[in-house]
């Protein structure tokens, strides 16, 4: 986003950020063609869902970010004296933020970042290494489709080595990996499973009684 539209790019750890008027002042630093990103918004506890209001000790409390901070941050009177400015949020437990946040109008675009496919994959040799097609793809694919492996990671493999080649056979290894990861947990499972099952069944069968 950043390299296409040109603009500045502010990464900013919320967690570090001590009050209200520290977020402000953040803010009336950047530049007017600037994207700030702010991961984990979920780790902040005070804004998480409210039970209808915000306590008075969070209002009065100068000493940390509170909710009603952040939405003035967002789209208050703090934001509107700056243009073209992008905020993007990360988190990875959307459910547990309060609605007034993640509204229309504050949070205007919702993209869920699943797990990486084939096409996500092409997208990422193509910007990492320039590669649109190589013998190794359709093995990759195979495995993307088996597995579960976030974008970052693959992005991380491919970043391993500056010779495509060699980081594509580095992705195989490490997709191969977790597919036996991922089976091994499964038979591990399933033979708990049974365990349990068989436990229940001697547990629900009568002994017999024994006579005199």
């Amino acid at each position: 986003m950043a390299n296409y539209l040109k603009f500045d790019v502010y990464d900013l750890e919320l967690t570090a950020v001590m009050s209200n008027s520290d977020l402000k002042a953040l803010l009336m630093g950047m530049s007017n063609r600037s994207i700030l990103l702010i991961e984990d918004i979920d780790c902040m506890i005070n804004l998480h869902r409210r039970d209808g209001r915000e306590s008075k000790s969070d209002d009065n409390n100068k000493d940390k970010i509170t909710l009603s901070g952040l939405l003035n941050f967002v789209d208050g009177i703090w934001s509107s004296s700056g243009e073209e400015r992008i905020i993007v949020f990360t988190t990875n437990c959307k459910e547990i933020l309060d609605p007034a946040l993640t509204r229309p109008g504050r949070m205007d675009m919702h993209i869920h970042m699943g797990y990486c496919g084939p096409c996500g994959f092409r997208v990422l040799a193509r910007n990492y290494h320039s590669i649109n097609d190589h013998e190794l793809f359709s093995e990759i694919e195979e495995l993307l489709n088996e597995v579960e492996v976030t974008p970052a990671e693959v992005a991380e493999m491919l970043m391993k080595n500056e010779d495509g080649d060699a980081a594509l056979k580095g992705l195989v290894e490490f997709l191969k990996g977790k597919k036996e990861g991922a089976n091994e947990k499964k038979v591990g499972d399933e033979k708990d499973m049974l365990v349990v099952e068989d436990g229940e069944s001697r547990a629900a069968t009568p002994t017999s009684e024994i006579e005199d």
